[in-house]
């Protein structure tokens, strides 16, 4: 009897059992244009369809009351409604675009994005150790990009008209007070840090993010590897020195430790130079990254200390006997960061840095010694709102100690001050569509020492015009406090101040990139004295202004040719300034007009090898020739140098490499210096100031052991 009662049940009311509901409706993107194809869908049923040519869709389920309906598309965001089943009928479906993929613009005036986890970069973290000309120095590959200038004698960045010390570096966020190994007259520096440590670069030739401050033409951000991929040793037998690197991985936290030792003497007694050595160039160093996970979060520990130094004796046409030099340095830098995602969209990001630098000059009878105490305090908080809106702003600290104790047979001095800077900054990033996208933000800074406030707004905007290309327009205004070398003998100055102008084309498609870019930086409050060597008595002043204005173009291929991956730079500079003892407006003497860089390597399968040439072209430099009337009104024969070099693979994990910088031994003047009084007709007598070597050869063995076998330093190949 019950099986009767259920049968007739069912049969008189067949709808209370199946009902459905049919569900129906139109996607389009914001533009009311059809979407074909859309997964449109009841999330955790069977339930659902694809759109039609026309957008339409439709289906019936069986579901009852409150349901989610989803309707999801490539390079979208995905659309989600949840209401009651029957009011899913004629719906109109708008998709956003997924600001997220890879074809949505991105902010690139003045930025050159290096490193594997970038949307579109111009160079790979391997780059730095394979580009012939850079000998393994993340400064000597950075100098084949648009945008530097070759000054060969001095090492350092150079960019769009500024000076070296106009370009400050930051490790993780962090500030780097002593970038650069300590040199002398004609010698090349080179960067402290081993750039097997870092796996991202973002050089920025200008109009920088408002996070970034106290430079007045570009910023280097390097960041530190967050997770390496495996344990590993790497051993290096050079000649001019050694290395020895490790890596160790824990479950949340992995260790990595590099070790080096740099000693001339063996090269120099084989292959000698211009200079007279008592003691060549000998430097031993050590870096250590610690990273920690705690829950959601990343700790990271940096740390970085070496000790360099060296004596010699430099010709000097107003000394018979030469210009004696020595120098013994000791530097040590540490920073320490912490990142970690927190609910809601918001992020936190806190860090710290510490530079200690001892430094000790003997130039002829006189004794220098500075200690330079500096620290950099961070706090950064983000906010995503969502993908197409996100604020981020933060604070931080910079603090730095400065002591000098000058002695010489007829004077003697100590010289100290302390200089604190306090500074806010907060940008947005505003996500309008895949294809427009502005960066607004504003700096704003306190010097204790001057008492001054200083407030730099900052803009970027890109719009993309095609599939693969885009504009990029950027504004900003930037101040930089005088460097130590005038702090020590006045504080009765103020910072200096640029403005950047820059628009930019860039396009990247099939392993191609090409850019250009014009820029205009407007120089003003630059610092100016009346004496050639400035010191205690010297006339100080903010009164010093200029330009900078030009183009740089980039091409990078490694698709046309088979095994061959090549890039073009190519900077054209017209600048002048009235700054530190110029009588007038002139182009400074570390400024070249054009700038010609071309880097090619090339791999051969049945040699093992990769093959890399660098070719570096800069015209003739600015220099003051006394027999004639004018200031900085000669130029200097045009720089040529060719830089060829060979990584020969003994096996997957052991590498010899080969380089030579100079190949063809061009004959390239740096400058002139001239006698200090003139001879009996009246004339000045000059020397050519010529490197301290035409050629440097490189000779090196590289071992990797690791655990799956066949990583090795040189990954690419």
């Amino acid at each position: 009897m019950k099986v009767s009662v259920v049968f007739f049940l069912i049969i008189l009311f067949p709808f209370s059992f199946f009902a459905q509901s049919k569900i129906s409706g139109i996607v389009t993107d914001k533009k009311g244009v059809p979407i074909f194809g859309a997964n449109v869908y009841l999330t955790g049923t069977y339930d659902g369809t694809t759109s039609d040519q026309n957008g339409n869709f439709t289906f019936e389920t069986t579901e009852t009351g409150v349901q989610t309906l989803t309707v999801s598309y490539v390079s979208f965001e995905t659309f989600t409604m949840i209401d009651d089943v029957l009011k899913l009928k004629n719906l109109k479906v708008v998709l956003r675009d997924d600001v997220n993929s890879l074809e949505t613009v991105t902010i690139s005036a003045g930025s050159f994005s290096a490193g594997d986890n970038s949307k579109i970069s111009v160079l790979k973290p391997m780059d730095i150790v394979t580009t012939a000309s850079a000998v393994g120095d993340f400064v000597g590959a950075l100098q084949t990009l648009p945008g530097t200038t070759t000054v060969a004698e001095d090492g350092r960045l150079f960019v769009r008209g500024g000076d070296a010390g106009e370009t400050q570096i930051f490790i993780d966020g962090i500030r780097v007070f002593t970038p650069y190994s300590p040199t002398t007259n004609n010698i090349p520096t080179r960067g402290r840090y081993s750039p097997f440590l870092f796996d991202g670069i973002t050089f920025s030739t200008g109009g920088y993010s408002a996070e970034y401050g106290q430079a007045l033409s570009s910023v280097l951000l390097l960041n530190t590897i967050d997770e390496p991929v495996q344990e590993k040793t790497n051993i290096a037998i050079m000649s001019v020195g050694g290395g020895v690197g490790h890596t160790e991985k824990w479950d949340n936290s992995s260790l990595s430790l590099n070790t080096s030792y740099v000693n001339l003497a063996p090269y120099i007694a084989v292959l000698p130079d211009r200079n007279t050595w008592e003691k060549p160039f000998e430097t031993a160093s050590g870096e250590a990254v610690f990273r920690q996970k705690i829950g959601d979060g990343l700790l990271k520990v940096y740390g970085a200390f070496d000790s360099s130094n060296f004596e010699l004796t430099q010709e000097d046409i107003n000394l018979a006997e030469g210009l004696y030099f020595k120098l013994n340095n000791k530097n040590f830098y540490t920073n320490a960061s912490y990142s970690e995602k927190l609910n809601k969209g918001w992020s936190i990001f806190g860090g710290g840095s510490y530079t200690y630098a001892n430094t000790k000059v003997n130039i002829d009878k006189a004794h220098i010694k500075d200690v330079e105490n500096s620290a950099h305090l961070k706090l950064k908080l983000n906010k995503r709102f969502s993908n197409y809106f996100k604020l981020n702003f933060g604070v931080e600290q910079f603090l730095t100690d400065f002591d000098e104790k000058y002695n010489a047979s007829d004077f003697s001095a100590n010289i100290r001050f302390k200089n604190n800077l306090s500074a806010f900054f907060t940008e947005a990033d505003i996500i309008f569509s895949r294809k427009l996208a502005l960066k607004l933000g504003a700096r704003g800074e306190y010097s204790e020492l001057f008492k001054e406030v200083t407030v730099s707004p900052r803009v970027s905007f890109a719009f993309k015009t095609g599939k693969n290309s885009q504009l990029s327009l950027a504004y900003g205004d930037f101040f930089q406090q005088p460097d130590n070398e005038i702090l020590k003998f006045t504080t009765d100055v103020e910072a200096q101040h640029t403005q950047h102008y820059i628009l930019n084309y860039q396009y990247a498609a099939n392993n191609r990139i090409f850019r250009a870019e014009l820029f205009r930086k407007q120089y003003n409050k630059l610092v100016t004295y009346n004496e050639t060597i400035p010191d205690v008595n010297s006339l100080f002043n903010n009164t010093g202004n200029g330009y900078a204005q030009g183009l740089d173009v980039f091409w990078r291929d490694n698709e046309s040719i088979k095994n061959v991956d090549y890039w073009v730079s190519y900077s054209y500079l017209d600048t002048e300034r009235k700054y530190k003892d110029y009588p007038i407006k002139a182009t400074p003497n570390f400024a070249n007009t054009h700038n010609l860089s071309v880097v090619a390597k090339y791999w051969i399968d049945d040699w093992k090898s990769q093959i890399g040439f660098s070719y570096q072209y800069g015209s003739g430099r600015t220099y003051t020739d006394l027999n004639s009337p004018g200031f900085l009104q000669k130029k200097t024969r045009d720089y040529n140098s060719v830089s060829l070099n060979w990584a020969y693979l003994l096996s997957q994990q052991k590498i010899l490499y080969f380089s030579i910088n100079n190949a063809f031994a061009f004959k390239n003047v740096n400058g002139y210096q001239y006698a200090n009084t003139p001879d009996a007709n009246g004339n000045f007598a000059r020397r050519k100031l010529l490197p301290a070597a035409d050629q440097f050869f490189f000779v090196g063995f590289f071992w990797t052991i690791s655990e799956d076998g066949k990583n090795n330093q040189l990954d690419n190949l």
